[in-house]
């Protein structure tokens, strides 16, 4: 039987956490934000905006990055690659001038394995605390930087999969561990890393070679969240096939759903005792949290195909789920009951996640054009903003200042 519980995301736990060195509404320092739900704090950031309006500075970025960009007081930090995967580097963007600060070669690869040429070398977004940043790359590497010197603390390049296509998943940070999931076409775990030295605390296999023979559908580029259950934490970690809960201290497995699907990416979310978990290609789950084991049946609250979507990862919101699919509609729904509420049309393709901010969601296309809604029960368009390249990255909010990075520059946008 299922055990009556409250589940609350543990970033939300953590405010005080940031606040230490401003408010969390002044630092994002992962994919997605202080709270790993696209959600900040900001009581003021435009509304519109152009190429002439708006803007406090443009800062042209180099190489090919899908990453989103992270936020410490006055520092703004972005990784990046070559386009052939040779060189791995991290900017350090100074907030106030756009200037950069640092720019930091971190992996030599001699032969890269094979990108998709939608994706790219560093579309893994870095997580980062006060005094460092910890990049990571896939395969090809995690690091710890000193954010002050540049000077790299510890590297680990030994934990390998075939990402295939290339490398997606961000690293998140838990107490004193650093969670990353290697998801690839040969092999799929998650490994935990002492973020104060690199070494290995905890790794533990999926288990699901044995039932997917086909390797597409085992890869995944999905990044883990952590959830409090009833007073314990638990690791949500989606992949190819399946979504797993861990205890994130020791990696055990607490439970396991099945869905299928391939090319899982959005982050978990979490409301009342349910979580939210990409399939990927097999749409969305909402599974019943407080169990143990094979979830399925009356686990499975809800599911979504249609409408949901697939590679930015959906906002929810007072109950309401919103989202962008790959080819730019939007759909409301129900976090409850799965029920679509309602859909519209946002315009171009999208690989961006959506954030909310001042109470609106805004959605960021590949063709440079963010687009931001009213939150509710009704489709409302509330402005249209274009720059001049497209976002891949998903943009992150600080102060009064959304910042966007498109293919060829990052944007500081304030009234």
């Amino acid at each position: 039987m299922a055990r009556t519980l409250f589940a609350i995301p543990l970033f939300a736990l953590l405010l005080l956490l940031f606040s230490e060195s401003g408010s969390a509404s002044e630092n994002w320092p992962r994919f997605r934000g202080p709270y790993g739900n696209g959600h900040s704090n900001a009581t003021t950031v435009p509304l519109k905006w152009s190429e002439t309006e708006n803007i406090v500075w443009k800062t042209k970025t180099h190489g090919k990055a899908w990453s989103s960009p992270v936020i410490w007081d006055d520092e703004v930090w972005l990784s990046t690659a070559t386009e052939d995967g040779k060189k791995m580097a991290l900017l350090c963007v100074d907030r106030q001038s756009g200037k950069i600060k640092h720019d930091i070669i971190v992996f030599h690869n001699d032969d890269p394995d094979f990108c998709h040429d939608f994706n790219s070398y560093a579309s893994c977004t870095p997580v980062m605390e006060e005094g460092v940043i910890y990049p990571h790359f896939g395969k090809y590497g995690t690091a710890c930087i000193d954010t002050a010197t540049g000077e790299k603390i510890w590297e680990r390049r030994d934990f390998d999969c075939d990402h295939h296509r290339g490398p997606g998943s961000s690293p998140i940070i838990y107490k004193n561990l650093l969670i990353v999931a290697y998801d690839g076409v040969d092999v799929q775990y998650i490994a935990a890393i002492d973020k104060r030295n690199g070494k290995t605390v905890w790794k533990t296999d999926r288990g699901i070679l044995k039932h997917v023979s086909n390797p597409d559908m085992r890869k995944g580029y999905g990044t883990p969240s952590i959830v409090d259950v009833n007073g314990q934490p638990q690791l949500v970690t989606s992949g190819g096939y399946a979504t797993l809960g861990l205890n994130p201290d020791d990696g055990t497995v607490i439970w396991r759903v099945v869905h299928g699907g391939m090319n899982s990416s959005a982050t978990p979310l979490f409301t009342d005792d349910t979580t939210i978990v990409s399939a990927g290609t097999g749409g969305l789950r909402a599974v019943r949290l407080g169990r143990e084991g094979n979830l399925e049946g009356d686990d499975i609250r809800w599911s979504l195909k249609k409408g949901a979507s697939l590679r930015s990862s959906p906002l929810l919101l007072d109950g309401h789920l919103y989202m962008a699919t790959d080819k730019g509609a939007a759909t409301c729904v129900d976090a409850k009951t799965g029920e679509v509420i309602w859909q519209g049309r946002l315009g171009s393709n999208f690989s961006a996640s959506p954030i909310f901010a001042v109470g609106r969601i805004y959605f960021c296309d590949q063709d440079g054009i963010t687009t931001v809604i009213a939150p509710g029960k009704e489709f409302k368009i509330l402005a249209r903003n274009r720059l001049d390249d497209g976002c891949m990255a998903s943009p992150a909010v600080s102060g009064k200042s959304l910042f966007v990075r498109t293919i060829s520059h990052l944007y500081r946008i304030e009234h």
